[in-house]
């Protein structure tokens, strides 16, 4: 399988000021997305799809291509990751390059692994599937949710309340890092989550949303705690 990585990093970002290249633990946090990609030693090509001069940059010193800018309509608030691929798949197209598969890896994410990276893709492409998705377990059941309603808490299913947590259905998330894709199949359905994925599970201490400062914060904390039980310091 002819497959690309494509490391989603726009200049925009609003919550955290220069989020996709802010230090994380000294690093650019890009850097850490691009290097498991890189390590992953899987892909045609390492790009990363940005519309910003400094994160192109620090990018291409990473050893990642920025074969071609984002153009306005893909770097807006309101662009979704999937006008990002089908830009990036067609801007390739127009040069003569055709992808079978693609990960789409998101620069803030620097739990991703190599080993994680090359598992996904590869049941990509053995489980003939549409596309993989990283999830990982609810830690709470969410069926025994509970809301603020006129000031007052209460059940969100009150039937749920009393049961076991063991008997309730296992629900899972997704993990927010990276997708992987059958290019065709894309191009049919024009949609990440496509009518035959396959799950990915992933561990809770690999998972970390970063959408605040906070968040920020955790992640370094989970990332040195992580690190230092693999004797990585």
């Amino acid at each position: 399988m002819k497959s690309v990585a494509v490391i989603t990093a726009r200049g925009g970002s609003k919550r955290i000021p220069r989020k996709n290249i802010k230090p994380f633990l000294g690093r650019p946090i890009l850097e850490y997305s691009i290097e498991a990609a890189l390590q992953a030693g899987i892909f045609c090509e390492v790009m990363v799809s940005t519309d910003d001069g400094e994160i192109a940059r620090i990018a291409e010193q990473a050893g990642a291509k920025v074969p071609f800018m984002r153009s306005d309509a893909t770097s807006n608030d309101f662009a979704t990751t999937e006008d990002v691929i089908w830009e990036v798949i067609g801007s390739y197209e127009k040069m003569g390059i055709k992808f079978d598969g693609l990960c789409c890896i998101y620069p803030t994410a620097p739990f991703i692994t190599p080993d994680a990276i090359r598992t996904a893709m590869m049941m990509l492409e053995k489980e003939n599937t549409d596309c993989v998705i990283p999830v990982v377990k609810y830690s709470f059941p969410p069926q025994r949710s509970v809301m603020i309603n006129n000031g007052r808490l209460e059940p969100k299913w009150r039937e749920n309340m009393n049961k076991r947590s063991q008997d309730l259905e296992p629900l899972y998330h997704d993990c927010g890092q990276f997708y992987c894709i059958n290019v065709d199949s894309f191009k049919k359905q024009k949609t990440v989550w496509m009518e035959n994925a396959a799950a990915f599970i992933q561990d809770d201490i690999n998972v970390q949303d970063i959408d605040t400062i906070e968040d920020w914060n955790i992640a370094e904390m989970k990332y040195k705690i992580l690190h230092q039980e693999n004797g990585k310091e």
